[in-house]
């Protein structure tokens, strides 16, 4: 599978958990969301950690004559 594909699935999912656990008024129900939320992130977290390792920024590498604009 993509890991594009993964990254998006795994960000819709979060979304749709952080919608359900606003509208949850039950504190047992918002923890079990909140934990979902948590592990959902974690997961994120993996795929962007490892994106930065396979491709961390050089400035070296950037074309732009002018280096950063900010």
């Amino acid at each position: 599978m993509d890991p594009e594909e993964i990254i998006f699935g795994l960000t819709k999912e979060l979304a749709a958990e952080l919608k359900i656990m606003s509208k949850t008024k039950d504190i047992n129900t918002k923890e079990t969301h909140s934990r979902i939320i948590k592990n959902l992130s974690q997961s994120l977290g993996v795929f962007f950690d490892l994106m930065n390792e396979m491709m961390p920024y050089d400035p070296d590498d950037d074309d732009d004559e002018e280096g950063i604009p900010f």
